[in-house]
C-alpha cells in the first residue's frame, strides 16, 4: 500500500474516529447518562467541553504546516481540511449549546448578552470569521478564488486569537488552561513569523512546508 492509499484508507478513518470520539462522549453523557457525568453544572460543562475541543482542532489545524516542515512528510496537508472543519463544527455546537440548551432560545436575553458581555461578543465574532473559511474549504472554491483564497483563509489567525481571548476572559479564577492554549498558539505563530521573515529576506523556506491556514490542502 503506497502512502496515498495509506492516508486515504487507514489514517483518515482513524483521524475521523478520534475527532468524533469527544462528540460521542458528550452525546452519551447527555442522552444516556442524563448529564450526571458532566458534574454539578452539566450545561456549563457541556458548553466548555465543546468549546475547548473546537480550540483543540483549530490549533491542530495550525500545526499541520510546522509538522510538515519538521517531518518532511507532505501528507500532513491531507488532514488540514478535515481538522479545520471539525474545529468549526465543534465551535458551532459550542454556540448552539449556549443558545439552545443554556438560554432556551430566549432571543432578548441572547442579544443582551452579546451586547453587554464582551467575552461573548468576541467569541461570536471569532466564530463568524470562521464561517467563510468553512464555506470555501473545497477544492472548487480554491480554484475560483485563486490567490484570494489564501488571503481569505488567513482569517483563521484572528479567529483563533479571538477564541482564546474569549476563553481567557470568561474564566473567573484558574486561568492556567487558557494560558496554555495561548502559549501553544504563540509558538505556532512564532514559526509562521520566522518563515515569513525568511521569505522577505529572500531565503527559501524548507521545501514542502506550504502554509494555507484552514481547511483545504494544496
Amino acid at each position: 500500500m503506497n502512502a496515498d492509499a495509506r492516508v486515504r484508507w487507514v489514517l483518515k478513518p482513524v483521524v475521523h474516529a478520534l475527532a468524533l470520539w469527544p462528540l460521542a462522549a458528550v452525546a452519551w453523557a447527555v442522552f444516556v447518562d442524563g448529564g450526571r457525568s458532566l458534574g454539578a453544572n452539566p450545561v456549563a460543562e457541556l458548553i466548555h467541553t465543546l468549546g475547548t475541543w473546537g480550540l483543540n482542532f483549530l490549533l491542530l489545524t495550525l500545526a499541520v504546516s510546522p509538522l510538515r516542515e519538521l517531518t518532511r512528510w507532505p501528507h500532513w496537508l491531507r488532514f488540514r481540511r478535515m481538522l479545520g472543519l471539525y474545529a468549526f463544527a465543534y465551535l458551532l455546537l459550542h454556540l448552539l449549546a449556549y443558545v439552545v440548551v443554556d438560554q432556551g432560545l430566549a432571543w432578548d436575553v441572547l442579544v443582551e448578552d452579546v451586547l453587554e458581555r464582551p467575552w461573548i461578543t468576541i467569541g461570536v465574532a471569532g466564530l463568524l470569521l470562521l464561517v467563510p473559511l468553512a464555506f470555501t474549504s473545497t477544492a472548487g472554491w480554491m480554484r475560483r478564488l485563486g490567490r484570494r483564497w489564501q488571503r481569505l483563509h488567513r482569517l483563521v489567525y484572528p479567529a483563533t486569537a479571538l477564541g482564546l481571548w474569549h476563553f481567557y476572559w470568561q474564566v473567573k479564577l484558574d486561568v492556567r488552561e487558557p494560558l496554555l492554549y495561548a502559549a501553544a498558539f504563540a509558538l505556532l505563530m512564532a514559526w509562521r513569523v520566522r518563515r515569513w521573515r525568511r521569505r522577505a529576506a529572500g531565503r527559501p523556506a524548507v521545501r514542502g512546508a506550504g502554509d494555507g491556514p484552514l481547511p483545504a490542502e494544496r
